[in-house]
């Protein structure tokens, strides 16, 4: 009987063998392929998943749930049929025990025979709380989808497991929003741009949550030079991220100075669309809107040019035929200050600061620090628009800045600093203008 089960698990392996070949050329091996075989080294693993999720929805929600019912209950290391019945008394015995023997059979459960009860293996409380980790942080409202992938680079690295992989999944994410909030930018509409940077705020929050981890792993000598360059890589990816601030507040202000007013009413384009957008069935407007039906009407040149005239002196302040919706009141809702207005409002505190008490050139890293590396990204980003004069001509903040006498010059090495979040930064000096001119004169005396 044992010899006839090993050539039937044989046949079975062949068989499956022949199906993965059939995936590939005839000219090459699965097993030549690296990641497929990674990934048939973890097949405890994936039959694990492939025993939970394979099948009908309803299938699956069960599995889980009869899995999680059992695992909940930590105090008891071994279930006997009757905790089992108790526990899961509301549904079918038959529907529980096709569960259980499919649990049993893909090593979810263990059947101890000798004592008749039933443990839950390691495999599954691991499946299962990667699981509930992403079930979890699906609930919270997490526009960038960066929370799960963030927290197992957490995870790994605070039990020295991480791997470049994980660091991959990490850095496309990030590439992902960036495409996106630059598509976003690029259409030019102002409910993509709003929706755009409020996912990007919640990007940025991600952001400072993972800059310490990456610190940690680039300052690590025992991590392999993949790891390296992956972490490297995401700190890049980060600072393109931050940078793109800049990038919303021009084409916001963009929107603004080509918002059209409608008359002395104070309704603009985007009030009428914002109301339009409110309304599921918009042909329901129309109704009663045209009380008789349109008669199609034939005449010849002659009597087009005397309608024509007749418009044309006609006097053009009369009434309109149609009118707007009645209006309504606003809704009243309290102001919330936005946290990148106070970060650029004191940012330019500080460099009118610097216009005052200094006279000579000084470094930059003595204004854009002390503050956390996502701040002084974001400053360091708004310092080519000092001198802008496009900008200068503008309204906000930006245009105050850019309107600052400070002249911002930079060169191509780099100088180490003693920060705890900014290790390097490019060699740059603000120079307020009048000490140039001063400068400039003395040298030409």
């Amino acid at each position: 009987m044992q010899n006839i089960t090993n050539a039937a698990a044989v046949r079975i392996d062949d068989e499956q063998q022949d199906s993965l070949q059939s995936y590939f050329k005839p000219n090459i091996s699965p097993d030549d392929v690296e990641q497929v075989f990674r990934l048939k080294s973890a097949q405890p693993v994936l039959q694990a998943f492939t025993a939970l999720f394979h099948g009908g929805s309803d299938g699956v929600l069960v599995r889980l749930l009869v899995l999680r019912e059992l695992a909940a209950d930590v105090q008891a290391g071994a279930l006997t049929r009757a905790d089992i019945n108790t526990k899961l008394g509301y549904l079918e015995p038959d529907s529980l025990e096709t569960v259980l023997a499919r649990l049993r059979s893909h090593q979810l459960l263990n059947w101890d025979a000798a004592n008749g009860v039933y443990r839950i293996t390691p495999i599954a409380r691991n499946v299962l709380s990667a699981v509930d980790s992403l079930i979890a942080l699906s609930e919270e409202e997490n526009k960038a989808d960066m929370g799960f992938l963030l927290s197992q680079v957490a995870g790994s690295q605070a039990v020295g497991g991480i791997t470049a992989d994980q660091l991959h999944h990490l850095l496309g994410r990030m590439v992902d929003l960036t495409e996106e909030f630059r598509d976003a930018i690029a259409s030019g509409s102002e409910f993509r741009l709003r929706a755009a940077q409020e996912k990007w705020n919640t990007a940025c929050d991600w952001v400072d949550k993972g800059s310490q981890i990456l610190q940690s792993i680039t300052s690590d000598p025992e991590a392999d030079g993949a790891t390296h360059r992956a972490a490297q890589a995401i700190g890049l990816a980060q600072s393109a991220l931050l940078n793109m601030q800049g990038m919303f507040s021009r084409a916001l202000n963009q929107i603004e100075r080509q918002r059209v007013h409608l008359g002395q009413s104070g309704l603009t384009t985007t009030d009428i669309k914002t109301w339009l957008m409110q309304h599921e069935d918009l042909a329901g407007l129309a109704r009663g809107a045209i009380a008789l039906p349109v008669t199609p009407m034939f005449i010849t040149p002659s009597e087009m040019i005397d309608v024509a005239e007749t418009e044309l002196l006609a006097d053009k302040n009369s009434t309109p035929r149609f009118e707007l919706p009645a209006g309504e009141n606003a809704h009243v809702t309290e102001s919330q200050v936005n946290s990148t207005s106070l970060e650029l409002n004191e940012w330019l505190n500080r460099l009118t600061s610097l216009v005052a008490d200094v006279k000579e050139a000084a470094p930059v890293h003595d204004s854009l620090l002390p503050a956390p590396f996502a701040v002084a990204s974001y400053r360091a980003s708004m310092l080519p628009l000092l001198g802008d004069e496009s900008e200068a001509a503008l309204q906000g903040g930006t245009a105050a800045m850019a309107r600052l006498p400070l002249e911002f010059a930079t060169q191509d090495d780099m100088v180490q600093l003693d920060d705890p979040h900014v290790a390097a930064i490019s060699t740059a000096t603000l120079t307020p203008l009048a000490s140039k001119t001063e400068q400039d004169e003395q040298q030409h005396d």
